[in-house]
């Protein structure tokens, strides 16, 4: 009897090294990120912003302080990295993986300030309606408005403790190093404090140009509300409880 051939069962086993890369490649890809685009738990610890003071402080060619964070301070850099990463819009496949990295801080960056990215990136993405892009505009103010007060009442708190550390530097039989390490926290704390305050008037900026070319491309009645929430965030951040003074002597330009 002449041998019998199985062509299904053979593609099937050709097949399954192809089969095998596509199960790990999804299962990778689960890892990678957190539901609904949250930063996995595993990427996260009480430290997880602490790169933010050693970034602010490198930048303008000082040294990062040693001392371990305070649980306020390390909830301002907690508060303060949500206002610090550019708001986006973005559709829910491009966050399945997480976007979670470390940002370079503004006395660090030469490049212009680009106020149009966020409403291009707005405008440009695939929408079910004009009505849908009005819709992200609003929450992504209204998400920055939230935020504003907790990030500055604790701001508060710290710049508040930190005049009394700056006492405490006086005190006898203090080393060098601890001294050096009391300014370098404060220096951080104060420059985090002016980094969140330039990505307010940024966005501020961003929200603005995205409305301006909303209105123009699809008129809707809801352009007002729009505008009013804007500047709601705009007064809030032309006032905000505390105004840290500049470390390195010179405001850093927030227009763009």
């Amino acid at each position: 009897m002449p041998e019998m051939c199985h062509p299904i069962r053979t593609a099937g086993v050709r097949s399954r090294p192809a089969l095998i890369l596509i199960l790990i490649g999804a299962a990778l890809g689960g890892c990678s990120g957190g539901d609904f685009g949250r930063t996995r738990a595993d990427f996260r610890n009480d430290d997880m912003h602490r790169w933010l003071g050693g970034e602010v402080t490198g930048s303008v060619g000082a040294r990062a302080s040693q001392f371990q964070l305070t649980d306020n301070e390390r909830r301002l850099r907690d508060l303060a990295y949500p206002l610090i990463e550019p708001p986006h819009s973005r559709p829910a496949w491009k966050s399945v993986f997480g976007d979670y990295q470390p940002l370079p801080s503004p006395w660090r960056q030469h490049a212009v300030f680009d106020r149009t990215a966020y409403g291009r990136l707005l405008i440009d993405e695939p929408h079910r309606s004009h009505s849908s892009r009005y819709a992200q505009l609003m929450e992504d103010v209204r998400d920055d408005i939230t935020r504003f007060e907790p990030f500055f009442a604790d701001a508060v708190r710290v710049l508040e403790l930190d005049k009394k550390r700056n006492a405490g530097a006086l005190v006898s039989e203090l080393s060098p190093r601890e001294r050096a390490d009391a300014v370098a926290r404060m220096q951080e704390n104060t420059l985090i404090v002016q980094w969140v305050q330039q990505c307010l008037e940024r966005r501020i900026s961003s929200y603005r140009w995205a409305l301006e070319r909303l209105v123009i491309q699809a008129p809707d009645n809801i352009a007002a509300d729009a505008d009013r929430l804007i500047g709601e965030l705009a007064a809030q951040t032309a006032n905000p409880p505390v105004a840290a003074q500049p470390v390195i002597g010179r405001a850093l330009s927030v227009r763009g």
